[in-house]
């Protein structure tokens, strides 16, 4: 996994076996054709690469970076220590701590140095990818039709289901 020109999103993560999650956040950019790029780098294997990635984020034209990490999750707050650009983290189950203590690594943050903090798993990494379009959309009328429709579909869906309840109860 490499640095993607054009992209305006980062999904990093810790270690490949975080892919299945992160996925949800791709699906999400894909939907909404937002640039993105994959890449793979560890707060403690590789301090160096992940300094180097995020230093140079920016200027590559990055404007969010979405970073799941499980254990001990100090990956969201490296990389935020490292740049302006907004961070959001996914805390992932990595551990017998069923993803508690990435989540409490994550949020926990000190003042200066913010992490949006998503859900564990793959709810997190669909809405950190959702909140990184809410962030793009403000200054992008397209973003926003398609948020728009988005909710609007979300909305029809629990009609729909709501009447396949109802006509059980029938």
């Amino acid at each position: 996994m490499k640095e993607k020109a054009g992209a305006v999103v980062s999904v990093l993560m810790g270690s490949d076996s975080d892919l299945p999650i992160m996925e949800e956040a791709v699906k999400v950019l894909k939907e909404f054709a937002i640039p993105y790029e994959l890449f793979l780098t560890s707060a403690h294997r590789t301090p160096e690469r992940t300094a180097k990635f995020t230093g140079e984020a920016a200027q590559r034209g990055v404007r969010i970076i979405i970073v799941g990490a499980g254990a001990a999750a100090h990956l969201a707050g490296v990389v935020a220590a490292q740049t302006r650009l907004p961070v959001i983290g996914v805390p992932i189950d990595a551990t017998s701590l069923q993803g508690l203590d990435a989540l409490l690594a994550t949020v926990q943050m000190p003042a200066g140095v913010p992490v949006a903090t998503m859900a564990i798993g793959k709810a997190g990494a669909k809405n950190a990818a959702l909140l990184a379009v809410r962030i793009l959309a403000l200054d992008d009328a397209r973003l926003r039709k398609k948020l728009d429709d988005y909710a609007r579909k979300m909305a029809q869906e629990v009609e729909r289901k709501h009447e396949n309840i109802r006509c059980l109860s029938s």
